[in-house]
């Protein structure tokens, strides 16, 4: 603009107004102009520092869409206009009636440690089946015995922003899906609709939602964000938040149902320590820079899915471990903690996975699986498998995990056709720090027989259908 101001004023200063000696010969530069010349020249020196103006505004718009940042502040999040894509309600869903979506995340030949991300489906971010009333029941429970050990959002510090605005944006997100998605099963209260408010579409923030089929309420204003988003589906949460060194830091959760690791020991940690400390096979050489990378460049308009699996044994419990055998009554195929593996949860060193735990006095954690109790059988044994989704969200920027587990029996999956062979294929392919991650040691003999006993049979019945389509 200064420019366009110095131009203007050069200009009239040596041609004023009224002046006749301008020879067509001359440039414009060159003598004097005519009125309706001086303005259009006038005109195009005040729009050209304005175009420039418009096109350095759009750059910056650009990035800040596409996530990039001003060096001064590198992890500061520009909240943007997102609107969820609209979603087809899910009429076919029974609370009672329809089944887990048999997901079977393994394959033929070698194994490979990546990411394993796939595209996910909008419709598709939350799925329930007709074990919710299992899973809440759980979760309540665990909840209630373990409080901010599974349940919690850190305050800011002095790197990273606090949980608490992202778990509210969350709870919300959440509630405005399972509400559009599952209609049968949520019903919402809604305030009137506010500027910048949470509701989708136009519509005012979700104020209460109601699980319809367990007469459950909860207040998404005045209960606490997190605990509330942690009971509306059978995912476990756990929100990540960019702080000032470009770390991508775990600033609140809801993990209820983990199985082998426990929020209390992750909480407040950085992507790349979450899975150090987990001693997670291959992660500095094969997953760390990439999963820094994909955490970075993550957009509100992208949804992405991976899954995992593991072997789970299961002891039967015996009568004398009262505190045990009172979680098994709420808990009793070990979803949210494998004690038969690990020993009881209290008392669990982190950074093992299923792997042995360190050796010590049986007193500080009386129910130790112990080598007097034998191989397990193939009744023994359960598959666990998790279908983890990824979205940024977009007022916050903090990314959102959702993580679902799946508890089966492996004498079901191997009834399954081309499961048994695949699935042993698959076990024989883990590398060794995997095998040990997994615990494979406690049930590779007896699984391994087994599997390639029910692969024999289909084969001989012709039932081997070992092109069933990954992840299925």
């Amino acid at each position: 603009m200064r420019l366009c101001a110095s131009v203007v004023k050069q200009f009239a200063n040596r041609y004023p107004m009224g002046a006749t000696s301008w020879n067509p010969g001359q440039t414009l530069w060159d003598g004097a102009p005519s009125s309706s010349t001086f303005w259009i020249c006038t005109s195009i020196a005040c729009l050209v520092p304005l175009f420039a103006l418009a096109c350095q505004l759009s750059w910056k718009s650009q990035h800040a869409r596409a996530g990039l940042a001003k060096p001064d502040s590198a992890a500061r999040w520009t909240p943007q206009l997102f609107e969820y894509p609209r979603i087809e309600p899910c009429q076919e869903y029974g609370f009672e009636t329809t089944l887990p979506l048999p997901y079977r995340p393994f394959r033929w030949g070698d194994y490979y440690v990546t990411m394993g991300l796939r595209q996910g489906e909008w419709d598709e971010w939350i799925q329930l089946d007709n074990r919710f009333r299992e899973y809440h029941r759980i979760k309540a429970y665990r909840h209630s015995i373990r409080g901010q050990q599974c349940v919690q959002t850190l305050p800011a510090r002095d790197h990273v922003a606090s949980g608490a605005e992202a778990a509210r944006e969350a709870v919300q997100e959440l509630a405005e899906y399972l509400c559009r998605r599952y209609p049968q099963v949520y019903e919402v209260k809604r305030a009137l609709p506010r500027a910048n408010d949470y509701g989708w579409y136009g519509e005012g923030q979700i104020q209460l939602i109601t699980i319809t089929p367990l007469n459950v309420v909860y207040d998404l204003e005045k209960e606490d964000p997190m605990a509330v988003a942690g009971m509306l589906a059978q995912d476990d949460l756990a929100l990540m938040i960019t702080g000032t060194d470009r770390k991508h830091y775990l600033q609140a959760g809801s993990i209820l149902v983990p199985g082998f690791w426990r929020l209390e020991d992750k909480i407040g940690l950085p992507l790349a320590s979450i899975h150090t400390s987990g001693d997670v096979p291959q992660y500095k050489e094969k997953l760390e820079f990439s999963m820094d990378r994909f955490f970075t460049k993550l957009q509100p308009d992208k949804l992405m899915a991976r899954n995992n699996y593991f072997v789970q044994v299961l002891y039967d419990c015996p009568p004398s471990e009262t505190t045990v055998h009172t979680t098994r009554e709420f808990d009793p195929h070990e979803l949210g903690w494998s004690t038969s593996s690990l020993g009881v949860e209290e008392a669990f060193a982190a950074g093992h996975g299923l792997g042995d735990q360190p050796d010590r006095d049986t007193g500080s954690n009386p129910y130790i699986p112990s080598s007097n109790r034998g191989s397990p059988t193939a009744g023994d044994l359960f598959f666990r498998t998790e279908r983890q989704t990824l979205r940024r969200l977009p007022r916050t920027g903090a990314i959102l995990f959702t993580i679902r587990t799946y508890l089966d029996p492996v004498t079901q999956l191997a009834n399954e056709p081309g499961v048994p062979g695949r699935m042993a294929s698959a076990v024989r392919s883990w590398p060794d720090d995997v095998a040990q991650y997994k615990g494979q040691h406690r049930y590779k003999d007896v699984l391994l027989e087994y599997l390639d006993g029910m692969h024999e049979q289909q084969v001989q019945q012709g039932r081997d259908q070992s092109s069933t389509k990954y992840p299925f």
